[in-house]
C-alpha cells in the first residue's frame, strides 16, 4: 500500500487544523491528492540504493577557487585619512549608531 493510499481527506484536514489553516472542500480534497504524490515521491526516494553514494553538498567537485591572497600597493593612511570629512586619533570618525556613546 503506497502513502498515497494511506492518506486520508481526514489526515490532510488535521494537519492543516495544527498549521491553523482553514481550507475548505475543494482544497482538502486537492491537497489530499498533492501531499499523497510528494509522500509517494519521497517513497521512491527512500527506496533507491545509496549504499555506494559518497555523501556531498555539493554536485560537482569544487576547490577553493578564489585568487591568491597577494600583498599589492596601498594608500599611505596619512592621505586616506586626510579626505574623510572626519578622522581622530589616525581612524575615521563616525556618528555613533543605536544610541551608543564612545
Amino acid at each position: 500500500m503506497s502513502d498515497a493510499e494511506r492518506l486520508t481527506r481526514d489526515d490532510v484536514a488535521h494537519v492543516a487544523r495544527l498549521a491553523l489553516l482553514q481550507l475548505s472542500d475543494a482544497e482538502l480534497d486537492e491537497f489530499t491528492g498533492q501531499l499523497a504524490a510528494v509522500l509517494d515521491h519521497a517513497a521512491d526516494v527512500d527506496a533507491l540504493d545509496l549504499a555506494e553514494v559518497a555523501p556531498t553538498a555539493h554536485p560537482y567537485p569544487l576547490a577553493n577557487v578564489w585568487r591568491d591572497d597577494v600583498v599589492g600597493p596601498v594608500l599611505d593612511r596619512d592621505e586616506v585619512l586626510a579626505e574623510a570629512p572626519q578622522a581622530e586619533s589616525g581612524r575615521f570618525r563616525v556618528p555613533a549608531i543605536l544610541g551608543e556613546e564612545p
